[in-house]
């Protein structure tokens, strides 16, 4: 049997990479009475074998998003054609050399302290991380040759949005954006992610809170296991009360209501007369001039 790289791909072949939230603050905490982590990954993992059932060319890459760093877990495309039609390579020695490394990947991550601020005792995921190892990965397949399946990220997200993250995730979410990537939201924390409903409206992905977490392999298969071409013929969720608001630079916080600086379009939640980012000096606030401009008025010389 010929190799995969030589040959032709359809409009139904994809690449999904699947960025797993692993970050210990958040599967320790009070939510994972109801829903470990162990529950989460039975789901993971046989949705990630039906991806690679679904057409032999499909690829699925699979990157831990932990507390204070990111990695590599599974990827499908380092099996050989001849490995992949073996009966060497079944569900559970699948299951067995993920779960390795990712047992293995959770004692580094623990190892590294705690270097990020917890958010209302959960400490957020390196989210930006995962996003951009993905970009970068997809980089790469795009670069590999004109034969290439079509790219897609699935998030699996449940900690809460890291406000300091704000900029870098903003700049995966616009590159993946002009890269044509879509990006997927599967959220299982008990609150909505601003950052990944911004990632997938701007992207053209699908955002889902699924309200059973019982049946997550359920939502996965119905949801986020349709190509890119097929999403077109079928219905699938909207996007409904997206939050939009960003988070300012000087103290890291989500606001309604800031000051943008016209050259670099750094966002504050107070004047400054100086950009931080940039360095542009600001004049006064546009309160000020307008009630100058109106006393002028009212007492013309």
């Amino acid at each position: 049997m010929a190799p995969i790289a030589s040959k032709l791909y359809t409009d139904d072949v994809s690449l999904v990479v699947l960025l797993l939230d692993t970050n210990p603050y958040f599967w320790n905490s009070s939510f994972s009475s109801s829903f470990s982590f162990s529950d989460s990954l039975s789901h993971v993992l046989s949705f990630v074998n039906s991806i690679l059932l679904l057409n032999q060319l499909n690829q699925v890459v699979i990157i831990a998003t932990g507390h204070n760093t990111c990695g590599y877990i599974f990827d499908s495309s380092s099996l050989t054609s001849t490995d992949q039609n073996s009966n060497d390579v079944k569900m559970p020695a699948f299951c067995s050399q993920a779960l390795k490394k990712l047992e293995k990947f959770i004692d580094e991550d623990e190892s590294l302290g705690d270097t990020v601020n917890g958010i209302n005792g959960v400490g957020s995921s390196l989210l930006s991380g995962s996003l951009s190892m993905a970009l970068c990965y997809i980089q790469r397949i795009f670069r590999s040759g004109p034969l290439h399946p079509q790219p897609r990220i699935l998030c699996l997200h449940g900690s809460p949005d890291g406000p300091e993250q704000y900029v870098a995730v903003m700049n995966s979410i616009f590159s993946a954006q002009r890269s044509m990537v879509p990006i997927d939201s599967c959220v299982i924390g008990t609150q909505h992610s601003a950052f990944l409903q911004q990632a997938s409206y701007i992207t053209g992905g699908v955002y889902l809170k699924p309200q059973q977490l019982d049946g997550l392999f359920q939502y996965l298969s119905t949801v986020f296991a349709t190509d890119l071409h097929s999403r077109n013929f079928i219905q699938l969720p909207k996007h409904v009360g997206i939050d939009f608001r960003a988070s300012c630079f000087c103290h890291k916080n989500t606001i309604d209501m800031g000051y943008i600086c016209s050259v670099c379009l750094s966002i504050f939640c107070e004047h400054h007369k100086k950009c931080s980012t940039c360095g542009s000096e600001y004049g006064r606030p546009q309160t000020d001039v307008s009630s100058s401009s109106s006393k002028k008025r009212k007492n013309p010389s």
